[in-house]
């Protein structure tokens, strides 16, 4: 159990970290190309990038609480 626990936390951690630096490139390329070299494309793509690891390290710790049922007939 705490062998899955922690790997659970090492993939949430490096999952996050790509995403929110990703992002940050992302938003360095748009901020250099199309926003003449303002701040908020990077602070806005990195935000992008941690929400979406969070939101993945959210899921991957409440699923063993989902339930995904399937209905069996009796015959």
């Amino acid at each position: 159990m705490a062998d899955e626990h922690a790997r659970k936390w090492d993939r949430c951690l490096a999952d996050t970290v790509v995403k929110t630096v990703t992002g940050l490139g992302v938003g360095v390329v748009f901020s250099v190309i199309l926003f003449k070299r303002r701040a908020w494309p990077l602070s806005f793509g990195s935000g992008l990038g941690l929400g979406m690891g969070y939101s993945n390290c959210q899921h991957d710790f409440r699923l063993p609480y989902l339930i995904h049922g399937r209905m069996v007939k009796d015959q």
